[in-house]
């Protein structure tokens, strides 16, 4: 069958509509910068099975927004836990302040695209506080669990 023929594939031309589509799209509506590099670090998380919690934001007037510029305060949830942070900019990095509920000892890491991860403890009350942290795409990554039950929750990439 001829690839270039009605109901066998490509039409004439459709390689060249397809690169003038390109090029329009790219114009019109172009992909946000950091866009690849925000997927390529999500992706990093890949052979983990873990669990997204939602970012929820009081203020619906920002739905959609996935960055914060300075300080706030960012809640996400998952089934049975909430993790609530709020960022204070410290010079070019953040500190965060963070709870998780229900309270207890969890593991606590936060990654920073191209600027590796630090990790801490919730103390028995679901506090935990990392300073120094830089700004960046971020994901906060909590265990849950002892040994035998380890569950992993993921955090959207957000950018601080």
């Amino acid at each position: 069958m001829n690839d270039n023929l009605p109901g066998g594939g490509a039409h004439p031309g459709d390689e060249d509509l397809l690169a003038d589509l390109g090029r329009v799209l790219a114009a019109v509506d172009p992909p946000p910068d950091g866009l690849v590099e925000r997927v390529q670090f999500a992706l990093e998380l890949e052979n983990l099975d873990f669990e997204i919690a939602q970012w929820e934001r009081a203020d619906p007037a920002l739905a959609g927004v996935r960055s914060i510029t300075d300080e706030g305060t960012i809640t996400f949830t998952v089934s049975d836990l909430t993790v609530m942070i709020n960022l204070t900019r410290v010079g070019h990095c953040h500190r965060i302040d963070g709870w998780l509920v229900p309270a207890a000892a969890h593991g606590v890491e936060v990654r920073v695209a191209e600027h590796g991860s630090s990790s801490t403890v919730a103390d028995e009350g679901g506090r935990f506080v990392l300073d120094d942290v830089p700004r960046g795409t971020t994901q906060i990554v909590i265990s849950v669990g002892g040994a035998s039950s380890r569950r992993t929750v993921v955090t959207p990439a957000v950018v601080l």
